[in-house]
């Protein structure tokens, strides 16, 4: 039984603070896992609208976002200079690498990807993600082989140069299992590895489910492994912050139920015969805001 991890780093202080944290407790429970990076400037202040759409002010006392993200990153962009995430951190993404864990793209700069790239048009989504690709190059070397688009946002365009910019897998998508992408029927030849778990903070506040209890809830989702596995996501300033504690229960937990944790990659090397076909298309899930993309 396989279960990938998913790290999305977004911000600056998830990159400096988190990452360092999430590889001790994954070196410490033997786990392997994939990390996406946001690689440009952070302007986490721009996406302050983010908050207060419809059904965030739920959320705000459950996930206090100024505990998790902090007042200065919630003003880069606006109140304070947006630090360069890739140029600032490049070592600390290098290190990620050498010692063994997958690394990948995430956005260039995750606010404006989460609240533009649906409404944009084709021009737009490549020089956004040509952006991305370049720095990940300049960074480490080589060119990247998977993308994750932050906050499972997309348009049909992103899609297709997932498939021109010739990744080996995207993981752009809620899901339930790995599929060939469709939009309305063309077909993408870029595998998807949807995420199948919901995430913490979509888990806490449902059915009296609380930050004290939400690692038994999750454990109880994966009490029976499907036979595809399961894909996690989890982010640098959430799990690699507060929650620390959180997540090396659930490696805990999930070891004892018997999964390997391994990479993205590993988790698609797994994967046998020919993917099924799905069409992609926005929606609503239980316990997010918005809309993200779908398996359907």
């Amino acid at each position: 039984m396989q279960l990938a991890l998913k790290i999305d780093v977004q911000t600056y202080r998830g990159t400096r603070e988190g990452v360092p944290k999430l590889l001790e407790v994954l070196r410490d429970h033997g786990a392997n896992a994939s990390f996406f990076f946001a690689l440009g400037p952070d302007r986490t202040g721009r996406a302050i609208n983010q908050f207060f759409r419809r059904g965030y002010p739920g959320k705000v006392p459950r996930l206090s976002m100024i505990e998790h993200y902090g007042i200065q990153t919630l003003l880069y962009g606006t109140l304070f200079p947006a630090p360069d995430i890739g140029i600032s951190c490049a070592d600390i993404m290098r290190n990620v690498r050498d010692q063994g864990f997958e690394v990948g793209v995430h956005s260039f700069e995750n606010s404006r990807w989460q609240n533009k790239v649906v409404f944009k048009s084709a021009a737009w989504t490549r020089q956004d993600m040509k952006s991305a690709v370049g720095r990940f190059t300049d960074i480490f070397g080589e060119a990247p082989r998977a993308f994750a688009a932050a906050g499972w946002q997309l348009n049909r365009d992103e899609l297709r140069q997932t498939q021109r910019f010739g990744f080996d897998y995207a993981s752009d998508t809620r899901g339930s299992h790995p599929f060939i992408p469709t939009w309305d029927a063309e077909i993408i030849a870029c595998p998807q590895l949807p995420t199948t778990l919901p995430t913490l903070d979509e888990l806490i506040g449902r059915e009296g489910i609380t930050l004290e209890n939400v690692v038994s809830n999750m454990l109880n989702l994966t009490t029976n492994c499907s036979t595809t596995g399961h894909v996690f996501t989890l982010r640098a300033e959430l799990e690699g912050g507060k929650w620390l504690t959180k997540f090396d229960q659930l490696l805990a937990g999930w070891k004892a139920q018997g999964y390997d944790l391994v990479s993205m990659r590993q988790y698609l090397q797994d994967i046998e015969g020919t993917l099924p076909r799905h069409a992609v298309r926005m929606g609503e899930l239980v316990g997010r805001n918005g809309m993200v993309a779908l398996q359907i």
